[in-house]
């Protein structure tokens, strides 16, 4: 005789809901307390209703694009137009005007660092070389000393 599991309380309508939730920035967790499950349940329901899992995936890779766009264009800098509200003797006046946004350095160091990591990686070579620059190879001695040295180093800082 086979026992039978608790019911599920999915439904097909999660799958535009869940989507949609993440077009927003939600997490699994997030799509979770919607739905008033826990978060196993989500992974549960990704794995047995695949326009679910889909839905999902489609969902956060539209907010990652839209945050990536963010990104990109404080990295180099925008514009757009606005209007500033100022009351003057009593009346309200609506002023147009651009509003500009300067590149911003952070934006575009991240930027970089991760779309050309071989350029822009933070590198922090530690080998030796010669009198003209060439790599000199460590031997396994040499590491093991240099290991030491450094663990040495740190003992007599925490102490």
């Amino acid at each position: 005789m086979a026992t039978m599991g608790r019911p599920t309380k999915y439904k097909r309508e999660y799958a535009t809901q869940a989507k949609k939730l993440c077009e927003l920035g939600a997490t699994d967790r997030d799509v979770a307390d919607f739905f008033e499950v826990n978060e196993a349940t989500i992974h549960r329901w990704k794995h047995s209703h695949p326009d679910f899992c889909d839905s999902l995936k489609v969902g956060k890779i539209y907010a990652d694009d839209r945050v990536e766009q963010s990104l990109y264009r404080r990295a180099l800098g925008y514009s757009h137009d606005s209007v500033k509200i100022m009351t003057v003797e009593g009346s309200v006046h609506v002023e147009p005007y651009v509003e500009h946004y300067p590149p911003d350095t952070t934006a575009a160091i991240f930027w970089l660092k991760n779309r050309r990591k071989e350029d822009w990686r933070d590198k922090q070579e530690h080998g030796l070389t010669d009198r003209e620059g060439n790599d000199v190879p460590l031997t396994e001695t040499e590491a093991a000393r240099r290991i030491a040295f450094v663990l040495a180093s740190a003992a007599r800082k925490a102490g």
